[in-house]
């Protein structure tokens, strides 16, 4: 067996609850590559909600769909992934079969924009509620800059706190990495 890296496993992850017709949430488009892989496995049928607070990202992400021709698949928010709850669809709600975040600030983007443990947990208490029995919620935690190691360190406790008849929850690191390696929290509906 070979371990995997972390956006490998991410990726495992996604491919093992999205199929044809699933509903995801990407709470932090950032760059639009996981928006392009959401889409690719939710299918013509499917649906995927995507967040982020900065235009560009937005901006990045739909031409990036526009490309792939997976536009109609997804529809961008320029919102905070902490509104998620107010404009995805009621009909939707109980029917998510993935979300993920990327936390931390947009790659090559202003270092200074950064998620926030209040706004994430707010987001991720939103999502377990939209979430189907089976469907996971998955954060990959970067916490190597300012106001990471807060976020990282909230996110953990809140975490630990889930009704383990109710959720699982994954922790999936690296622990001899240098320089802040990111890891991830999967959180399974049961």
């Amino acid at each position: 067996m070979t371990l995997q890296p972390i956006l490998v496993f991410v990726r495992t992850l996604m491919q093992s609850v999205l199929h044809d017709e699933a509903i995801a949430i990407d709470a932090t488009v950032g760059n639009g590559h996981d928006t392009v892989f959401l889409a690719k496995l939710v299918g013509e049928a499917g649906k995927v909600y995507g967040f982020d607070i900065q235009a560009e990202a937005i901006e990045v992400t739909n031409k990036r769909l526009i490309e792939e021709g997976l536009a109609e698949r997804v529809a961008l928010f320029q919102l905070g992934h902490e509104n998620a709850e107010m404009v995805i669809p009621l009909e939707d709600h109980g029917n998510v079969a993935a979300a993920i975040f990327n936390l931390g600030y947009l790659p090559k983007g202003d270092k200074s924009i950064i998620t926030k443990p209040e706004t994430t947990i707010s987001a991720v208490e939103q999502m377990l509620k939209m979430l189907k029995v089976g469907g996971i919620v998955v954060l990959v935690v970067y916490h190597g800059h300012d106001g990471g190691a807060e976020e990282r360190d909230t996110l953990l406790q809140y975490v630990t706190t889930l009704n383990q008849e109710k959720f699982q929850v994954l922790q999936y690191s690296f622990i001899n990495q240098r320089n802040h390696p990111p890891f991830v929290l999967a959180i399974e509906k049961r």
